[in-house]
Formats: structure tokens, sequence, C-alpha cells
């Protein structure tokens, strides 16, 4: 068990009345790459929610980065999230600060409190995704490729185990969204922990990895050759 990053045995996800998952279960390694592919409304980004205690299952056991989700408290979630980065399809920046400020934002967040060891930290998340010296930059100059690449910085602030990824190049042409994946795929090769909700195949097929495929309420792992 020690080194199942997500454990999920026999969960139920209800959302309001609607049942979307029964009788799942899954296991993800510490250090695993995944792709999570399905229809839409299939439940990928439920999923996710559940896997940050945003949904709570309504059956089943499921374990988070050392934490047991049925049994969190709402005051331990902060706790949860600092051990996972979430990447959003539509980047969440604040649009009023720079790159910058929106990291310090997050931080000081977080609990750091020393301005120099708060600083040091933004430069090196920025330089892990190539925007070294974009600090002062807007939101609005940056482009899309480059603001998700800001997005996945914020993501990496706290040194997360897991990183979840819901749709990270639903907004991208199809060159930026590659190198989102390749930077992703980096991240992964440092030890990272990588879930990928897409329903773009062309990255899948240029970056093979471990897909697991939500329908008909349930989870199937499948082969490249099967998409």
């Amino acid at each position: 068990m020690s080194n199942q990053i997500i454990s999920l045995e026999g969960v139920n996800i209800h959302q309001d009345e609607h049942k979307i998952f029964n009788n799942i279960n899954l296991k993800i390694t510490n250090g695993d790459f995944v792709y999570l592919i399905g229809e839409t409304g299939s439940g990928k980004s439920s999923l996710v929610k559940s896997l940050y205690s945003e949904i709570r299952v309504s059956a089943g056991n499921i374990f988070v980065a050392g934490h047991d989700l049925n049994k969190i408290k709402s005051n331990e979630i902060p706790l949860l999230r600092r051990k996972i980065g979430i990447v959003f399809q539509d980047f969440q920046l604040l649009s009023d600060r720079t790159v910058n400020e929106n990291l310090d934002f997050v931080l000081k967040a977080t609990g750091w409190k020393e301005k120099k060891a708060i600083n040091k930290r933004i430069n090196e998340v920025l330089a892990s995704v190539h925007l070294d010296g974009f600090n002062d930059k807007m939101p609005y100059e940056l482009s899309g490729g480059e603001q998700q690449r800001a997005a996945i910085a914020r993501a990496l602030l706290n040194k997360p185990e897991v990183i979840l990824a819901d749709e990270p190049t639903g907004n991208l042409d199809p060159n930026k969204s590659l190198k989102i994946v390749e930077l992703l795929k980096e991240i992964n090769k440092e030890g990272t922990t990588i879930i990928v909700a897409t329903h773009d195949y062309e990255i899948i097929k240029k970056f093979h990895s471990r897909i697991i495929k939500c329908t008909n309420n349930n989870l199937i792992e499948i082969g490249i050759d099967e998409l």
C-alpha cells in the first residue's frame, strides 16, 4: 500500500441524485502518469473532484496522498490540497495580478511567510515551466500556452505529490497542447504523479502512458490501440 498514492475500492460517486460511478476500483502508484478519458458527461471531472475532496464519495474507500477521504475533516482539506496541484482548462489565474503576484498569493494563503523564501520558490517554479523572467507579466500579456504554464507553476508551488490536470489542453491549439503535455511529462520524470483528464487523443498517441476510461458508470483500463 505504501507506494500507492491513490486507492479507490468499491467507490460510488453521485452528483445530486445522479449516480456517476458505481463500485469502481482504481490503484495509482507513486510516480505514475495516467490519462483519464471518456465521453463528455462520463464523469471525468467528477472523479478528479473526488480526489481533492470537492465531491465526497457516497460509498467505498478512497485514499489520496496518505489521507482517508471518508474520514477527512473540513479543517484537514487544506493539508490534502497542499499535496495536490490542480490545473484547470481555463487557467484560473487572477487577471488583475502579475504572474509573480498570482504565485505569491497562493504561497501566502498556504502559510509561507518569509519573503526571501517566497521569491526563491516562485523563481524556481517559473524556471521549471520555462517561464524565467515572466514574473511581472499580466495574464493578458501571455499566450494561452504561457498562461497554462503559469497555472502549472502555481500547481507546483508546494511541491505536490500529485498533479490533477482537468482538460489542461482544452483551450489550446494542437502545438501548444503538445508542449503542455511535454512539460507535464518532464515534471512526472522528477517523481510527481500526474493524472490528465482529456478528450485529446492526439496527445495520448504522441505520449503513450496508462489510460483509464470512464464508461457506463465504471472505469476500465485500455490500451493505446483501443482509442
